[in-house]
Order: C-alpha cells, then structure tokens, then sequence
C-alpha cells in the first residue's frame, strides 16, 4: 500500500486506485475564546462529505476534481472547515441537502469520468442542537 501523501486531500485505497481523496466540512475561524453557542434552530443540520473521483485530477492538475467540489463549498456561504479527510459544512437543511449534491456534481463537471461521494449527516427535530464549534472546541482549546 502506498503511503505518500503528496496533496492534503489524498491516500491510497487497499485496491491502489488513484488517489482517495476526502472532503470534510466545519467552521472557517477559530476565536481563542469562542463566544457561548446560540441556540440552533430545529433542523440544523451538519454534514460531513467526502468525494472520491476518479480519475483524481489530470495530469496538469493532479487535484483538478476534488478542488472544484471545494470551490463549491467555499462559494455557497455556509460555515465549512476543510479537512484532510473530509470537509463538514452546517446550516438549514434547505441549503445542505442542495449543497451536497452541488458538491457530487462539480467533481463531474470538471471533468471526472465517474465519481463517489461518501456522506455523513446529523441533525435534530427540536431547537438548540450542538453546532460543529460546540462538538471540537475542548480539542480546539
């Protein structure tokens, strides 16, 4: 199994496909001191993507397809952190659910010739459900 991490968004798969590669989604700042949670209205949602294309990138552009995904996430507003395995994005699930399909797509778009798209989501049916900040802020500490 190859093990070198040229690019942050990539690993290789037991199989040796081309490069894995991960979105996750969080919050774009950080406060040394962050203010105390709002209170999240019913139906916040958190997601986590990660998009595996195929092939990865072309050869002038080894990430071309994973960062047109990115490219989408950044454009759409919504609080997002950029992981190395993922990228997570939060808000009203009437923008998520759009966002994450946006996102599968781009990869498409920019010239993949197929591609997969693994999602994780969590959310609450009564207000005042945990935010992404309010998950990680005792390890962002």
């Amino acid at each position: 199994m190859h093990t070198h991490m040229a690019h942050p968004f990539s690993c290789c798969s037991l199989r040796l496909a081309p490069a894995l590669l991960w979105l996750a989604v969080a919050t774009t700042t950080h406060a040394a001191t962050p203010p105390a949670p709002a209170s999240t209205p019913a139906g916040h949602v958190i997601a986590e993507i990660q998009v595996l294309p195929r092939p990865a990138g072309t050869a002038d552009d080894r990430y071309r397809h994973v960062d047109a995904a990115i490219a989408v996430i950044q454009a759409s507003g919504l609080r997002h952190e950029v992981h190395a395995l993922g990228t997570v994005v939060e808000g009203p699930p009437e923008k998520i659910w759009p966002l994450l399909q946006a996102i599968h797509q781009a990869t498409l778009a920019s010239g993949a010739e197929r591609t997969l798209s693994v999602i994780k989501v969590s959310s609450a049916a009564q207000p005042g459900g945990p935010t992404v900040e309010d998950l990680v802020r005792k390890f962002r500490q």
